[in-house]
């Protein structure tokens, strides 16, 4: 069978003809993969093959090539390089004659598979004539326009695909140049212009240099201007989306275009289609975004005004405030059961919420006259747009131009959940919440939320808790922020205590209703309970408190009962278990931290039973809620929560060894570490299996890394639980210590990410060789002489390195201090020859309190150890 039967029957209906086809789809690829690339590529380029096994072919190429996992990519990758160079040459070739096709699949297959072979080739200095032979199709005489569609379309995809300096610049420039003029109102086909547009906004990264240069820039402005204003539809939203990208990329050399810019974003908002729209009104939110970030770089320095910083927002708030005011009014009916709607209302309501936080207090003049004209009008859109606007611009303002607006109409807003329209009481809600998440501060000299007005905002929201669900899940949201309000207002959280049992059960009435259709009321009522306890004054609370718990005890209980018949059955489980296995973990915390520990005492066999039942419901994953929980319960019960290991410990082990969920690796990292302080020394006779987990976690590179530095400070628990029984563990985890502090010596300043990941694994490096001093103190701190040199070497090239934070330096300066007190006059010369504490200690003097308390407490252990 050729391999054109081959393709059409692994599409047949027929399951085993399909079946077969597959296998030998894989046999032909395992066998002779040269050969199976090059007849995909053949059967793609060749017009006489019909146009669904040309299709199938594309797509297995495309797949031949590139993967999402990146283990996988990198095999494939390696897998093409190898490649017979004869061969590639082949298959690239009948690529490129692909786009002549007559066949529309087959041209935009093949320009996507030549952007996945330029972005394996490009990078390693081959195939250096691909720009030139794909702009050579864009000028020679007579080239049709799917010829041209499919090249521009194929240029668009490589610079997708490709980094920027992989590109001469003279490449950029005929690459710019060719998709400018395939813009041109000149080129008679729309599916021509469009495509150029689309290669314009990938292209755009490339183009550094060219908008350095005034003329070039200018030019290429003026064509994405007119493009802007095409009669297509598809392509005037193509034209904005590459000045939403500008935006962005290009944010300083926007000055003497934002005019024109403004009266074609204006003209789109007021009459344009709603997808044009929308990109035009993403531009002002993204030159938001560009001055926010200003700001916030250039806040407390010389430069706060500075000429980086073109104040666009501010020159146009006069004329775009009104213009996005307009948009609230354009809702849809229904659209906030939808949720996943985004419209112009939405969008503009976005955008006003930007410019409040980039000019403050300016925007409250503008927008306020609107909010009061439209808040009574009996027109529902009126009412609700007001209450959008309102809400929009609460954050960023100050406190003293926004309390007395509030102060004056929060009692509006509270009435206004009687309101007869759904959409204007979700949007309250929504404002509502905004008000207690932003400016409710009891402590404040003339707080929002008094006495005076508590009773009947609590009166408002457990009534409208009761509301249809998106209500219901807005107002357990403003119910979530007006308790997070009283979190570090201990005293005064007691303000809550009365309304406790109504708010409780409302609560759950709002969690438990028949009408949840999705997932977010629920949740929303979780979360807000959750804030309800933590904030909870307990010597007044922990009855009720108590009460709680057995409740949702009871209701973790009743889950295992649910009748699964789904997939989807058994998702909805989990997730209601995670819910009430949070709340429990909120709650084990809240009574553990004060005198009312007995009830959890009493209560820790029949959570952890329940906790346990709750993994034996997963049979491959463990929840990690559960996990959570149960670390807060080791806490809570210290020592005594030995007993529960011997069944839990197979859990434990499961999920650090949950390599493809790396967060429940990560939590169940965490785990250990809270256990370890409970039990201390009982924790031993886990350790071998624990340490062996541990171990192979960190040689596994299938292993995400942000689960490696909570392992090595998981090392330094171990060690402080067992002390000098951590001794049979030196020579396996010693090594791993000083090997990832070998490639962490200096970061790559330009790499922000490493440089954030460096700084948490030297933290994680210090707290486990920390962890071990303090262990190993004592009879057996000679044991530690043989890795004290390498780990001054480590904080001395740590020290020096000017992108460590400060936790880094904390945990740097307290390992100082670990040493000097475990090794005593031992790290006497090793003190005396590594000089750079001196000036470490000096510089600590002028960081936070507690980096001052440790940095006193080494220098004084390092003194201690060289005078004696």
């Amino acid at each position: 069978m050729d391999i054109t039967q081959i393709l059409l029957a692994a599409q047949s209906p027929d399951g085993n003809l399909r079946a077969a086809a597959e296998g030998n789809i894989k046999q032909f690829q395992e066998q002779n993969l040269p050969n199976f690339l090059l007849s995909l590529s053949v059967e793609l380029s060749s017009d006489e093959r019909p146009p669904e096994s040309r299709r199938l072919a594309g797509i297995i190429l495309k797949n031949s090539l590139d993967a999402k996992d990146s283990a996988k990519k990198e095999l494939l990758i390696q897998q093409w390089v190898s490649l017979d160079p004869s061969i590639k040459l082949k298959i690239k070739e009948s690529l490129l004659i692909t786009l002549g096709s007559s066949v529309a699949d087959a041209r935009q297959t093949s320009s996507q598979v030549i952007a996945k072979v330029a972005s394996i080739e490009i990078p390693r200095r081959e195939w250096q004539d691909l720009i030139a032979k794909l702009l050579s199709y864009m000028t020679q005489p007579g080239a049709s326009a799917p010829l041209k569609q499919a090249t521009l379309e194929a240029l668009g995809y490589v610079c997708e695909e490709i980094p920027p300096e992989h590109l001469e610049q003279d490449q950029v420039n005929a690459v710019l140049t060719a998709v400018v003029q395939g813009m041109n109102q000149t080129e008679l086909s729309s599916e021509v212009r469009l495509a150029a547009v689309k290669a314009l906004y990938n292209a755009l990264d490339f183009a550094e240099s060219n908008f350095a240069n005034e003329m070039e820039r200018t030019f290429i402005m003026k064509v994405i201007c007119e493009t802007a204003v095409s009669k297509e539809v598809e392509i005037r939203q193509a034209a904005f989306e590459c000045l939403v990208a500008i935006a962005s990329t290009y944010y300083v050399h926007l000055d003497p275009y934002m005019q024109t810019i403004f009266n074609l974003t204006a003209n789109a908002v007021k009459g344009d289609e709603e997808q044009v729209a929308l990109q035009a009104i993403e531009f002002w939110s993204t030159i938001c975004e560009e001055e926010i970030e200003l700001q916030e770089e250039y806040e407390g320095s010389d430069d706060a005004n500075s000429t980086v910083n073109y104040r666009f927002i501010e020159k146009a708030l006069p004329s775009l405030v009104p213009m996005l005011l307009e948009t609230l009014l354009k809702q849809e009916e229904d659209q906030e059961q939808d949720d996943n709607a985004w419209n112009i209302s939405m969008s503009g309501g976005t955008c006003l919420g930007l410019i409040a936080r980039t000019v403050g207090d300016a925007i409250v003049p503008l927008v306020m006259p609107f909010v009061e004209a439209n808040i009574t009008k009996p027109d529902w859109r009126c009412r609700e747009a007001a209450t959008f606007a309102f809400g929009s611009i609460l954050d960023g303002p100050s406190l003293g131009k926004l309390a007395p607006l509030v102060q004056a109409g929060l009692d509006f807003l509270l009435n206004t959940m009687n309101d007869p329209n759904s959409q204007v009481k979700d949007t309250t809600a929504w404002t509502l919440g905004r008000v207690f998440e932003l400016l409710h501060s009891p402590c404040s000299a003339n707080p929002i939320i008094s006495n005076a007005n508590l009773p009947r905002i609590m009166t408002v929201l457990l009534e409208s808790s009761k509301d249809v669900p998106n209500v219901a899940e807005k107002v357990c949201g403003a119910i979530y922020f007006l308790a997070q309000g009283y979190e570090d207002a201990e005293p005064v959280s007691s303000l809550l205590t009365p309304y406790l049992p109504n708010v409780i059960a409302a609560l759950l009435t709002a969690a438990d209703r028949g009408d949840v259709t999705h997932f977010r009321l629920r949740a929303s009522a979780y979360e807000a309970l959750n804030e309800i306890v933590r904030v909870s004054n307990i010597p007044e609370t922990s009855s009720i408190i108590a009460q709680l718990l057995q409740e949702i005890m009871r209701r973790l209980n009743l889950t295992f009962d649910h009748q699964i018949y789904s997939s989807g059955d058994k998702e909805k489980q989990s997730d209601l278990q995670a819910l009430l296995c949070g709340v429990l973990q909120v709650i084990i915390q809240k009574l553990s931290s004060s005198d009312a520990k007995s009830i959890i005492a009493q209560n820790a066999d029949q959570l952890m039973l329940l906790f346990l039942r709750v993994f034996a419901c997963h049979s491959a994953t463990v929840h990690e809620e559960a996990m959570l929980a149960i670390g807060a319960l080791a806490y809570a019960t210290g020592p005594d929560f030995v007993k529960y290991m011997p069944e839990f410990f197979k859990y434990l082990e499961a999920g650090l060894q949950n390599y493809e969920e790396y967060q429940v690796c990560s939590i169940s990292v965490g785990v250990v570490g809270d256990i370890c302080r409970a039990l201390e020394d009982k924790i031993l006779p886990f350790c071998d299996g624990i340490m062996t987990v541990l171990l192979k976690d960190l040689s596994n590179p299938q292993l995400n890394r942000s689960v490696k530095p909570p392992i090595f400070s998981c090392f330094g628990d171990i060690a402080l639980a067992i002390g000098e029984n951590f001794e049979k563990y030196l020579a396996y985890a010693m090594p791993m210590l000083q090997g990832a502090a070998e490639l962490l010596v200096v970061l790559d300043q330009n790499d922000e990410d490493m440089v954030d990941y460096g700084n948490q694994l030297r933290r994680g490096i210090f707290e486990a060789y920390s962890g071990i001093l303090q262990g190993i103190k004592g009879a057996k701190a000679q044991l530690m002489v043989p890795y004290a040199g390498h780990l001054l070497q480590f904080t001395e090239a740590v020290y020096k390195d000017s992108s460590r934070d400060e936790s880094v330096t904390k945990a740097a300066v307290a390992v100082l201090g670990d040493l000097a007190d475990t090794l005593g006059p031992i790290s006497k010369d090793l003190f005396k020859s590594h000089l750079f504490h001196v000036e470490l200690l000096r510089e600590c003097l002028d960081l936070d309190d507690e980096v001052r308390e440790t940095a006193s407490w080494t220098q004084g252990m390092i003194n201690q150890a060289i005078v004696s």
